[in-house]
């Protein structure tokens, strides 16, 4: 075993002839090495947070302001208004900083340190006000409910101050200061978006009976519980995120396989290498390339309109992230850094390092380490093979389980090696992706990422990276550390990175040449008692038959797309929503609550709102729709209503005024004051019963879709279960399949447009 001597930096025996101490050059070389590589780490973090926190100003600026003062002084020109002499007074006798000439204090050192005093306070003052000001010009979204194209002068004006205000160069959390915070709707305006979002599901007698609940909930609850959600909004960041997290995620019991975590695909119309060691072994160091640069906080701030900053704080726990499992509730275990990731390939669990001293290992590298994992003929410990099928069962069993059987010994050593990883990798024997000739590998692919064998996915990290035999890979993402468009950041990079800028040999291996010098990886050794095999037996029939329960359908949609929808000057999104609306009407004879998923990340720590979708302008148009005579433009006008309805429903979600966050913190402080309130409890409980979410694509702009129209992933999605954020893929299918909304719909009189061919099956 010529790594474990490799990994030992001393070690002495006793013999007859004393104390035999011997050191190993190469372990101390590579301890001193990781500790320079920390201390350059902790530089870069104070360095970063020292920028950070003067932003929008800079230490360039700080001298400005210094240069200033001292060169007005020098020109009789009193720039502080008599300051200065007063800051000259107030300094000590005894401050010992300042030059002597003889026993005297240096008349000039005093003036010239009272100049820096005075420009660093004008200084400080100029960037409290400068974040006050930018602050309170990012609460202004007037911008959002006005015509694309046809921006108001006030908004034009609104756009020149941000640009002025935001350097040319931010940081990724430079805005986080200055994002205004979430703010708490008026209960009057919450009820009545309510009340109207369920009209068209109730009868008259049910929206009677649903009205006087909310009339009483209003009057006589709502005063006090929106007092003290008043209260939070002023102590905390945000006075909705800190709940959802903890009772949405953290404290569900059920499953996380299906039931919360989501998957994400590849690029599904171009390969770049058949050869599994070698695709991880680029998308491995693209991924730590993409953590250096989330720690030095090198990545752009994401910008609406290119001026508007979104929050970044989802993206501080994107790496080693765990989410450990209580009895009670789940917490988030986050660490500074991990230098290593955890790989499982048939039963085995290993441990890959990542670095060789303070480096990087190369590509080459990495896939010289996970071949040497494919290449391993060991077989699977007693209770080994079936052990991550814990993370993929109950959480209250897995806790008490974690707590009985992994509290000590080898097996917690173990256990740590995998929770302190960087990342889960999972390496399947099988091959998965799209084939055109194929209708169900699409679905099939899907399938594997979301729960895959259910013991082969290590569901509590923050995510895991899975490669399929055939090269071809996906995320298994974990819900409660953020949402999908922050991994989507992520997957944007690394699949760029691998195919445009890292490449492949011809025989598909990465560049360079290997160092196989380099110790293998270790194997994680564990001793799992027979009860504990029974647990692990267990959660892994509760998975089993959790995820034979899902049936999913994907594929790809090709008559038109979002470009042909714009064109007809029409939202993408409001398209979609109106026609899942009529697919589901004509499947099932009636409307649904319907969820759609809207991001809050304007405001600092926002995360999602609900915008109901299922409104009385969509229910008219698909009223319409299932009339054998209607005009064509009573049903361009029905449907334009609908969509200008929707869009509005969403903006104001994104601007803070939503419904359901509001209503679920008013619940949540009710639990807290022991207040019962027929209205909340009958709110919560309304089941959703078409769940919908979408996810921007091309976040970053590392190549030109235009220019590479294939290079294209094909999302991803969530499995249907007891958390309101899930995607009904069967769902959309049939919106598209029964042609809910022909295209001609959309086009104006007098507009010409090819109607696209109906999709047989």
């Amino acid at each position: 075993m010529a790594e474990a001597h490799q990994a030992v930096a001393f070690q002495f025996t006793v013999t007859p002839d004393g104390v035999d101490f011997r050191l190993s050059r190469e372990a101390l070389k590579h301890i001193y090495l990781s500790g320079i590589n920390s201390w350059k780490k902790r530089l870069i973090r104070i360095k970063n947070g020292v920028l950070r926190g003067v932003y929008p100003g800079s230490p360039t600026s700080w001298l400005v302001v210094v240069m200033a003062t001292v060169g007005s002084s020098y020109c009789s020109v009193d720039l502080s208004m008599g300051l200065v002499s007063w800051i000259q007074r107030c300094i000590p006798d005894s401050l010992h900083i300042l030059p002597r000439w003889g026993t005297h204090q240096s008349p000039q050192a005093r003036v010239l340190v009272s100049m820096v005093v005075f420009s660093t306070g004008v200084w400080a003052a100029g960037i409290f006000f400068f974040r006050q000001t930018l602050k309170l010009l990012l609460s202004y979204h007037g911008w959002m409910f006005e015509m694309h194209g046809k921006a108001s002068h006030s908004t034009r004006i609104w756009a020149i101050c941000v640009r002025l205000l935001s350097s040319r160069r931010p940081m990724l959390y430079s805005f986080q200061t200055s994002l205004p915070k979430l703010p708490v709707p008026s209960v009057p305006a919450t009820v009545q978006r309510y009340l109207e979002s369920v009209r068209p599901l109730l009868d008259d007698e049910e929206y009677y009976r649903m009205e006087t609940l909310a009339k009483e909930f209003q009057d006589k609850t709502a005063p006090r519980l929106q007092k003290y959600l008043v209260l939070k909004s002023w102590w905390a960041t945000n006075y909705v995120s800190d709940w959802w997290e903890e009772y949405v995620y953290l404290r569900g019991r059920s499953p996380l396989m299906v039931n919360s975590n989501y998957y994400v695909m590849d690029f599904v119309l171009v390969k770049t290498t058949e050869v599994q060691a070698a695709r991880l072994g680029n998308i491995i160091h693209a991924m730590i390339m993409y953590r250096r640069k989330l720690d030095r906080e090198e990545i752009k701030p994401v910008m609406a309109l290119g001026i508007v900053p979104m929050c970044s704080a989802q993206m501080e726990r994107m790496f080693n992230t765990t989410r450990i499992p209580g009895k009670d509730t789940d917490v988030l275990q986050h660490l500074v850094d991990s230098r290593h990731v955890a790989v499982y390939h048939r039963g085995r669990f290993f441990k890959v390092w990542l670095y060789e001293g303070s480096r990087l290992l190369r590509p080459r590298d990495l896939e010289l380490q996970i071949q040497r994992i494919l290449d391993d003929p060991s077989p699977p410990q007693p209770g080994e093979e079936r052990l991550a099928a814990l993370t993929a069962g109950g959480r209250v069993e897995w806790a008490e389980a974690r707590r009985a059987f992994f509290s000590c010994g080898k097996n917690r050593a173990a256990l740590d090696a995998i929770e302190r990883a960087a990342f889960f990798v999972a390496l399947d024997e099988e091959s998965h992706g799209y084939d055109p000739d194929d209708e169900a590998s699409l679905s099939l692919y899907g399938k594997a990422l979301l729960h895959g064998s259910c013991y082969n996915r290590w569901f509590d990290k923050s995510f895991t990276l899975i490669a399929f035999k055939n090269g071809r890979l996906g995320l298994n993402t974990e819900h409660a550390w953020a949402d999908a468009p922050i991994i989507g950041h992520l997957w944007e990079f690394v699949l760029a990175t691998d195919t445009f800028h890292l490449g492949y040999t011809e025989n598909g291996h990465c560049l360079g040449s290997p160092n196989l010098s380099l110790p293998p990886p270790q194997r994680l050794q564990w001793d799992i008692p027979t009860e504990c095999q029974a647990v692990i037996e267990s959660s892994y029939q509760v998975a089993r038959a959790l995820a034979e329960d899902v049936e999913l359908y994907c594929f790809q949609f090709l008559p038109f797309g979002k470009g042909l929808i714009k064109k007809c000057r029409t939202s993408p999104d409001a398209f979609v929503q109106i026609a899942l609306q009529l697919a589901h009407f004509r499947d099932r004879g009636r409307f649904c609550l319907t969820y759609e998923a809207s991001m809050t990340r304007m405001f600092r720590e926002g995360r999602t709102e609900t915008v109901r979708s299922c409104t009385s302008e969509s229910a008219a148009f698909v009223q319409a729709m299932m009339k054998a005579h209607s005009m064509k433009a009573d049903l361009q006008e029905l449907f334009r209503k609908a969509s200008e309805k929707h869009q509005n429903m969403y903006r104001l979600a994104m601007t803070g005024a939503g419904i359901d966050r509001h209503l679920f913190c008013l619940y949540v402080v009710s639990k807290y004051l022991g207040v019962s309130s027929p209205f909340l409890a009958e709110v919560l409980a309304e089941p959703w019963r078409l769940s919908t979410s979408q996810i921007a694509q091309f976040q970053i702009r590392m190549f030109d879709p235009n220019q590479y129209p294939n290079h294209l992933g094909a999302g991803g999605g969530f499995g249907p279960g007891p958390t309101p954020r899930l995607l009904s893929l069967a769902t959309l299918d049939l919106a598209y399949q029964s042609q809910a909304l022909p295209a001609d719909i959309l086009l104006p009189a007098g507009s010409s447009g090819r109607r696209p061919p109906r999709r047989s099956r």
